[in-house]
Parts: structure tokens; sequence; C-alpha cells
């Protein structure tokens, strides 16, 4: 009977929670937009994970979480705001983001665009935890504000990268990987020991490259010497008044002293938020109109089949690419392209769409975080690519293998009986090790692979096979690296691709256009389903998690154009 009573009690908390989120679910989508007040400010707090897309996601927030954010609202938000007269200041909270360093380039353009308003904007600081990508933000501001208490840290750019091999052969797994060429380095976490030297050369030089252009930017907007931001940088922590004399910011202020400096400036401010102000309509603003551009967004991992959050499945997103094909009323398509890569026949499938696309209209691609590997197969076609100084490209290569656990079977006790039919038909089983014969067989699969990537780059980007040979291999190089070896067009944002596909289709600049996104949102079943069973929050090491997810994807799809998972300089 008390067992009866006590499943009641939980199913009528299921229901409750289920009931709560489905109002929620209604209220942030269908919600009044709210009334936006003149002389107010536009709060955003920047924290956490941030996506190109991300979902109001009222699971997490009803788990206590923090939902990612979305740099497209962010982006278009800040838009509104320049244009918007009610909007008289932004304020930036800043707390320790999750992402790439392009993403956070991106934000900060979108800043110095907004400044040309003549409006004011602060960036406030409590404390700072590896805060050189927040820092990097900040300065785009008029105004830095620490909190008088605030410890401040900048201790540039690196980290470690983790090797697996010793521990995958205590556990009797081996991994059989065969690359091309020798900077596809995208398994040597579970191959190597340490760095080979190609893979040391290549990392050196993109964090060299990032680094430079970090202390470039804050030498510029501090108005230091580089060498003066170096030394601050090697100091690294600063509390409080310090970092005032240092420079590192502008004001020491507490939570009502900087409201009071916002109230001097305006007299009397109306705070609204970033989740708020999403709900005002470009279009009230006298943005998004005019005639279409598509704004097609491709997130995370390639792989066949239909897509969900954070993965890009290459039936949906070449389906997306058909339909802005087709539709007339669409003058340009933005490729949006945030991508390690993946499935090099997915890869191809998306390929194949951008180069029909290509035909009929102008199309260009908008790199961000990552756009390499498979990543940069389905750019590659493109009018026009853009990146970002810190965009992660190129790495045009192949890599196939598979994980030998025959070793971990005899430790288990597992036995097996060999019945095939069929020369191959094990050549993937984790029951054997590959032989010489087998491993020289997907060494020539792969390098025909390597040839058919080789021939499309260089009729993408007009330019030799052997031309491309030298700047391919594998390699990852920066957006500013790969502009100088011709991998892309332009260094930029979302913006300047935009005005770039607007010249294109013969739109004067200045005028407005009407953005078709796609996908328009992300609906609940993608999050579930995307992120809650793709990638499922083990509690793990985020490393560790992307190694598992490196086990699946190369049990799923046996040829890969993929970028390595250990770039994520701090």
């Amino acid at each position: 009977m008390k067992r009866g009573k006590y499943v009641l009690i939980i199913i009528l908390i299921f229901v409750f929670l289920f009931l709560a989120a489905v109002f929620s679910f209604i209220y942030l989508e269908f919600g009044r937009p709210p009334a936006v007040k003149a002389r107010s400010y536009l709060e955003i707090k920047l924290s956490g994970e941030i996506q190109e897309q991300a979902p109001r996601d009222f699971i997490s927030s009803m788990l206590g979480q923090a939902p990612s954010l979305s740099l497209h609202d962010i982006w278009i938000n800040i838009k509104k705001a320049k244009v918007d007269d009610r909007v008289k200041i932004l304020v930036l909270r800043l707390g320790y983001i999750q992402c790439g360093w392009a993403k956070v380039n991106e934000i900060r353009e979108s800043i110095l665009d907004f400044r040309k308003s003549g409006k004011k904007v602060y960036a406030y600081i409590d404390e700072s935890v590896e805060f050189d990508k927040q820092y990097y933000l900040a300065t785009a501001c008029d105004r830095i504000i620490l909190h008088p208490m605030g410890v401040f840290i900048i201790n540039g750019i690196g980290g470690y990268v983790p090797f697996f091999k010793k521990s995958l052969d205590k556990l009797g797994i081996e991994a059989e990987i065969e690359h091309v060429e020798e900077y596809k380095t995208a398994y040597n976490m579970f191959t190597e020991e340490g760095f080979t030297p190609a893979h040391k050369r290549m990392m050196k030089s993109l964090y060299g490259d990032l680094y430079s252009h970090y202390i470039k930017v804050l030498a510029e907007a501090r108005e230091k010497s580089e060498e003066e931001i170096k030394a601050l940088i090697d100091h690294g922590f600063f509390q409080g008044e310090r970092a005032l004399e240092a420079g590192l910011v502008d004001d020491l202020l507490y939570e009502d002293e900087f409201e009071d400096l916002l109230r001097e400036k305006e007299k009397k401010l109306n705070k609204i938020t970033h989740g708020q102000y999403s709900k005002i309509e470009p279009s009230s603003l006298g943005l998004n109109k005019g005639k279409k551009i598509a704004l097609i967004y491709g997130m995370g991992a390639i792989h066949t089949g239909e897509g969900f959050y954070q993965s890009m499945g290459s039936s949906t997103t070449a389906r997306w690419i058909r339909k802005a094909r087709k539709d007339k009323s669409i003058a340009a398509v933005v490729f949006r392209v945030d991508s390690p890569g993946g499935s090099a026949v997915a890869s191809d499938v998306i390929w194949r769409e951008v180069a029909l696309a290509k035909k009929e209209k102008p199309f260009v691609v908008s790199m961000s975080d990552v756009a390499g590997s498979g990543g940069y197969w389905i750019s590659m076609s493109a009018h026009k690519i853009v990146a970002q100084p810190q965009t992660l490209t190129g790495s045009i290569g192949v890599i196939s293998g598979k994980f030998n656990l025959v070793k971990l079977y005899e430790k288990l006790g597992i036995t097996s009986e060999k019945l095939t039919f069929g020369k191959r038909a094990d050549l993937f089983s984790t029951y054997k090790k590959l032989t010489r014969e087998e491993r020289d067989f997907l060494k020539k699969e792969i390098l025909w692979v390597y040839d058919k990537f080789l021939t499309k780059v260089a009729e993408g980007r007009n330019l030799s096979k052997e031309e491309v040979d030298k700047i391919a291999r594998g390699r990852v190089w920066t957006g500013s690296q790969a502009k100088e070896q011709g991998l892309v067009d332009e260094l930029g944002g979302l913006s300047r691709a935009l005005e770039l596909a607007k010249e294109l289709a013969g739109i004067p600049i200045d005028e407005e256009v009407r953005l078709v996104v796609m996908p328009k949102k992300i609906s609940f079943f993608d999050t579930f389903f995307g992120r809650r069973l793709a990638e499922i929050n083990l509690g793990l090491d985020p490393r560790l998690e992307k190694m598992l997810s490196a086990f699946m994807l190369l049990n799923k799809e046996k040829i890969l154009a993929i970028m390595p998972f250990w770039f994520a300089p701090e």
C-alpha cells in the first residue's frame, strides 16, 4: 500500500514537471513581447556555453542548469539595439565563456559596430577565471569595470593535449588507424604517447598565431605596446586596485555604484534583459525586410541521415540548401559552418547541394569557431568563404580504421569463433587485428578519397592539385593563415558574409534584407534527442566525453574527414 502511494507521488511530480515545462515553453514562444521604455539599457549576460543556435531550453532551466546562449540571438539583439532609439547603453555582464575564439571575435565585432551609433558599451566583471577570452571581448567596450575585490586573471593561451595510448594498452584496446597525411592527427590521441614532429609543428603554429593576434588587439585597445601586454600576461594575476593601476580596467565599482554610473549618463534608465529583448521583432525597428537571403546553419559533427541539435545530418542540411536553391524569392545563400567534419560521404552529399546552389544564386560561407576537414569539404565550392582570424579550418585529409579489442576480450574471458563469407567480411571487426595487407588496403582506399578531396578543393579555390596538396596533408590552419594560403577569401564574421552575399546578388550594401533562417527554430524534439541522447552528459571531463564520441563516430562512419578534438586554446 505504501509502495503504491510513493509511486503515485512520483507520478504526480513528473506530471507537475511536465506541465511546468509545457507552460514555460508556451510562455517563451508565444508570450507577448515586452514594452521597451524610453531611456533603457540592454543587459546581456555572457557566461557559459555559446552555440551558433541554441534552443530556449526550459529543461535545463528546470534542472537548475544554465541554458546555452545563442550567438545568432546575441548578434541580432546588438544589431537591433544599435538602431533602437529607446536603447541608450549596452551592458555586458561577463563571466566564464565556453566557446572558441572565433565566436568571441564575432561578438567583439558586433560591439564595435554598435559603438558606431555613438552609444556607450560597458563591461562589468565580478571576478575572472581563465579570463583571456572575456577580456579580449571586454576590450571592445568603452569602459571596463571590475568589482573592487575582483581577482582579474589573464594568463595567455595554451593548454595540454592528452594522449590515451598507454591507458588503452592497459585496457587491452588498440587503435588501428590509417591517415592521410602526416598532419592528420585526429586520432593521434589513441595511437601516440606524445606529439609527432608534424603534430607539434602544427600546434605551435596555431597557438602562436592565436596568441599573436590576441596581443596585437589588446595592445591597440588599451593603448599599450605589445611588450607591455606580454609582461602583464606573464604576471597573470591582478586583484582590484592592481588591475586598475596596470591599466587593464577603467573603474573599480560595486554593483550599486555601477548602477549610479549608468544613471548619471541618462538620468533615469530602465533595464531590459537579453531574453526580453529577443522577443522584439527586428522588423519593428526597420530591420529584416526587403529581398530575402537564406541563412543556413550547419553545426556539429557531420554524419549521414537526419541531423539533431549540434549535429549536422547530411539529409537535413542538403534539404535546407536545396530548398533555398529552388525558392526563387531567395536572392542569395549564406551558409554558417561550425563543424570539425565527420563522414566523408555525408560531407560530399552536402558539397553536391552547395555546388548545385552555386550555379543558380550567390553562395557565401561564413566560418565560425571550426570549419575543418569535412567542415571545409562542405565549404570549398562557395563563391566566397569568410572566416574569423581565429577560425580553425583546412585539415584537408582523410582517416579510417578501427579499435581492436582482442586483448580486452581476453582479459574479460570473452571468446569468439570466426564465421565469414567474403574475404573482407571481418575487416572492421573488433575481434581481430588488421593484417599488413588489410592496412595497405585501407590506406589505398583513403588515398583515393584524399585525391577526390584535393581535386574538389582545387576546382573550388582555382588552384592546382599540387598547390592544394602542399597546404593540405591534414594540416589545420587559423583563419588568418588560411587566407594567406588561399583557402578562404576574407577575414570577418557573419555581417561581412551578408555584405558579400548582397554584393554578389546586386543588392546595395546599405539596403536591408530579410533573413530566412534554417532551421527557423530548434525544436524540443531536436533538443531532447540531440543533446540529451546524442551528447549525453556523463559528468566526465569534456575531453573524455569527446574521446567516447570519437570511438562511436569511427564505429558508425568508416571513412572520416574530421579534425582533432583537442583544439580548444584557453
